[in-house]
């Protein structure tokens, strides 16, 4: 089993036991892939859910860029709603488990097509 392998059996593991949801595993395996080698990075391979920066520089590069949506309070609601769903005490937020569940969140699965 490859490293990349190893990484999105873990992020499923985490969408079914911390988020209450089944993965569906074409999806998330096309979004870990899109987030690139930064999964093989300790510190880029995570979303802090506490830093504003951090979840700005999310909002602006994947949500307004990657997914094409429209700059507004909604996106801010989704994240802090995608960082409640995975846990607030959760320290760990892999980046291609938030990526994924907004991707859900707002149907944009075609993005990955």
């Amino acid at each position: 089993m490859s490293k990349r392998d190893e990484l999105i059996a873990k992020y499923a593991s985490d969408l079914k036991d911390k988020c209450g949801m089944t993965p569906d595993m074409n999806l998330l395996t096309k979004v870990t892939v899109g987030c690139g080698p930064s999964i093989y990075n300790a510190d880029a391979s995570t979303v802090s859910g506490s830093d504003k920066s951090e979840l700005e520089t999310v909002k602006k590069s994947f949500l307004i860029k990657k997914l094409g949506l429209a700059d507004g309070s909604n996106l801010d609601e989704a994240l802090a709603s995608v960082m409640d769903t995975y846990g607030k005490s959760n320290r760990n937020k892999y980046r291609a488990v938030v990526y994924y569940m907004l991707t859900k969140h707002f149907g944009k699965e075609a993005v990955y097509k």
